[in-house]
């Protein structure tokens, strides 16, 4: 899981991957470049179709991960090894200075690190045992929604396409969950990866507002070990490490749980990065469309799922809301922008 907001001026977190998404959430790392589209580099677009496609089938590993490995302590063993190697990384390539931070730069990470990660990428974990891959990416695509909601709650109000969009992707949920729809999973717990987008959505609003690591990739590792933490403890209080066998996890899960670290939450979230450095945030904002397309796409070639009518009519309806309400923020910003008044916020765009 990534989320990472950047914009001239300050600059904070944003709805990111998700929480089924590679990392945790960097912010305040500078401007970003770009125009409104037109003439991207190769480069961008291999970077981008990295985010697409890497993130977007995160949700297919976690499901084949929690298929015969505990759905917290595979979230804990992929964040913790991430984090150390994110932040060892750092220290080879940066040296220790770039480890300095206050305590409350580090209070915040650690904080947004469990609603993202523990609050967030945990209940996808745990819901991703009973509900198929694409409907839970289909779920956490609602994040940018939630996010407005939070806004709102903060007065700050939103413009009225924006809210719109808000009504439409919250209606596509409602139908997505529709007991009795035809889906053949676990409402329940699908409510609980409704209930992750939320937690993700509220640490990234808490690094957007909170001062934070100035360096991203520090900022991502302090999240990820302190989730990465707590998920041990929650494992352990949740029993899974009662008769654990790592013998009797099947390679298709080590592989992918591999496949989560490697490409999930390290070369994908670095792409990501280089990209709010490199590309419009128009451009770079599209992932949260793109991810969830991209997970039902695998969900239905690779496990063989199948979603109903009314869970295809549901998120459908999500997707679409998330564009527009994406393209209204842009639009909005774009607008404050050119008359010289303040800009909304920027918790959208990546």
């Amino acid at each position: 899981m990534a989320a990472v907001r950047q914009r001239a001026g300050r600059s904070g977190s944003a709805g990111g991957a998700g929480p089924g998404g590679g990392a945790g959430a960097a912010g305040r790392t500078g401007v970003v470049r770009g125009g409104a589209g037109g003439g991207l580099g190769l480069r961008v677009w291999v970077a981008l179709g990295v985010v697409y496609v890497v993130w977007g089938s995160t949700y297919l590993a976690i499901k084949f991960t929690v298929d015969t490995m505990p759905a917290l302590l595979h979230a804990a063993v992929r964040f913790t090894l991430a984090g150390l190697i994110l932040l060892a990384g750092v220290v080879a390539v940066r040296g220790r200075a770039a480890l300095r931070v206050t305590r409350g730069q580090l209070i915040t990470a650690a904080a947004s690190g469990l609603l993202l990660l523990t609050g967030g990428n945990g209940l996808v974990s745990i819901g991703e045992e009973r509900v198929p891959s694409s409907v839970a990416a289909l779920i956490v695509a609602s994040v940018p929604l939630w996010i407005v909601v939070l806004r709102a709650a903060l007065r700050d109000r939103p413009v009225r396409a924006t809210a719109f969009g808000v009504l439409v992707g919250f209606a596509g949920v409602a139908l997505l969950m529709l007991p009795g729809g035809g889906g053949g999973f676990d409402v329940g717990y699908a409510a609980l990866i409704l209930v992750a987008s939320l937690s993700w959505s509220i640490g990234s609003l808490l690094v957007a507002k909170r001062p934070v690591p100035a360096d991203p990739l520090v900022l991502s590792a302090v999240q990820m070990l302190a989730g990465g933490v707590v998920l041990f403890g929650l494992s352990a209080g949740r029993g899974e490490f009662s008769g654990f066998d790592a013998g009797q996890v099947s390679v298709k899960s080590w592989l992918a749980l591999v496949y989560l670290i490697v490409f999930g939450s390290l070369l994908a979230f670095s792409a990501f990065v280089w990209l709010l450095g490199q590309a419009p945030v128009s451009v770079v904002a599209t992932y949260a469309y793109v991810n969830p397309a991209v997970a039902v796409l695998l969900g239905v070639l690779f496990a063989g799922e199948r979603p109903a009518a009314l869970t295809f009519a549901g998120g459908l309806l999500i997707l679409v809301a998330v564009a527009l309400v994406v393209t209204a923020e842009g639009r909005a910003r774009r607008a404050a922008r050119a008359t010289g008044q303040p800009e909304p916020a920027d918790d959208l765009a990546a």
